[in-house]
């Protein structure tokens, strides 16, 4: 079987206000019981904001650590979940799920290499 990442990409900035995140946490949670109950799922997680990241990287022979996120931007990887699905279709199938349960925002679906 193949394996998917299924990424959200979110806005920087605080998060909604509860009355917006709660329901989206409730059709997450509920998403995530769907695709363990079908077989599909594999992990998934939700990211610290972007300014929290750390960047490694060789530079002149040696490995330095920078402060923030790789790339400047609006939006950056939110989350994301992994699963397992026989071919890129029903991947996409499950993308459009998360898709719906995250509201606005893109979801994009890839397939690991190798598999």
């Amino acid at each position: 079987m193949k394996q998917y990442v299924l990424t959200i990409y979110q806005g920087d900035g605080p998060p909604p206000a509860p009355e917006i995140l709660d329901p989206v946490m409730r059709d997450l949670n509920a998403l995530d019981k769907e695709m363990k109950d079908a077989g599909v799922w594999v992990f998934s997680g939700g990211l610290q904001p972007a300014d929290q990241a750390r960047v490694v990287q060789m530079r002149g022979g040696e490995v330095f650590a920078t402060d923030g996120p790789y790339t400047e931007g609006k939006e950056h990887i939110g989350g994301f979940t992994i699963i397992q699905a026989p071919d890129m279709e029903t991947a996409l199938g499950w993308g459009r799920k998360l898709a719906e349960a995250v509201a606005l925002l893109p979801v994009e679906v890839r397939e690991f290499q190798g598999e």
